[in-house]
């Protein structure tokens, strides 16, 4: 027994623990906190990155209501579920769409493409009020003309089809939307808080390259979950550019649940990893 007992006590020295996981993982050189971003930052006017920033989000937003609100429309034309891509295919349209335009325009903008991403950044210090505002407006054109861009090519089919546009459907009451984009914006913002958290990629080089598609299938998955309840909004500028354009009672119904749930759900997001996650009381060295 004395000699096993040493076996034992050889080995445990011999194969040491693993490397502790969260910020205890962290050698000195692993990362600095960054400064928060000023409120204001009257700066940034005069740089032709700001304004290079908002184009990309402007086309991005662009490019995803256009792809997006055709993939809805031909999965409503269809005279059976089984003839189209159904609603799985609108939930991997909505999802590989961010991913791809995420990878894109990360480097450029951050890859925003929804306000309530931008307002829950905003909320976390992580850009300048002056930068948030732009990001928004640029955002929300940018919605309104892709989904312009479909109704030319198609008015009669746009209008017939409902346009894309978000309500709550029938069988739902208006908390059940609310509570759904509440939620369902939660889970996309703080998957963008974790996918991008600079901490994190300070320890794990292949975290920023990877970045895009947790966020991409997070959109996904939230599509599976309240296209039968919303359509799914989670995304302001997505909702608002489908009701202008389309512009019927039942787009503007509603549509308070689209700006509200999302911003609620951004910021209990942000709260969340800023104050829970990041501050969490791990072991320090010493």
């Amino acid at each position: 027994m004395e000699g096993k007992e040493e076996d034992v006590r050889l080995g445990a020295n011999k194969f040491q623990e693993r490397q502790p996981i969260g910020t205890s993982a962290q050698t000195d050189k692993d990362y600095k906190e960054p400064p928060p971003a000023p409120l204001f930052e009257p700066g940034e006017l005069t740089s032709w990155s700001f304004y290079r920033a908002g184009i990309a989000e402007f086309i991005a937003t662009f490019l995803f209501l256009y792809i997006t609100i055709l993939t809805v429309m031909g999965v409503k034309r269809a005279p059976t579920k089984c003839a189209s891509v159904g609603i799985q295919g609108i939930a991997w349209a909505f999802g590989g769409t961010i991913f791809a335009l995420v990878y894109s325009t990360a480097g450029i903008s951050g890859g925003h493409i929804n306000p309530a991403v931008t307002f829950g950044l905003f909320l976390a210090r992580k850009l300048s009020l002056t930068r948030a505002v732009f990001y928004i407006v640029m955002q929300t054109l940018g919605a309104i003309a892709g989904a312009g861009v479909v109704k030319g090519f198609q008015k009669n089919q746009y209008e017939l089809l409902g346009g894309g546009a978000n309500v709550v459907n029938h069988g739902y009451t208006k908390g059940d939307g609310l509570g759904a984009e509440i939620v369902g914006t939660f889970v996309l913002v703080y998957t963008v808080f974790s996918a991008t958290d600079a901490k994190r990629n300070a320890r794990d080089s292949h975290v920023p390259i990877l970045a895009p598609l947790p966020i991409g299938f997070a959109v996904f998955l939230v599509h599976l979950a309240t296209i039968p309840i919303t359509g799914t909004g989670i995304n302001p500028a997505r909702s608002l550019g489908a009701a202008i354009v389309f512009n019927k009672d039942q787009a503007w119904d509603d549509h308070w649940i689209f700006w509200v749930g999302p911003f609620i759900g951004a910021a209990l997001a942000a709260i969340y990893h800023q104050i829970v996650i990041r501050a969490i009381p791990f072991k320090s060295r010493g």
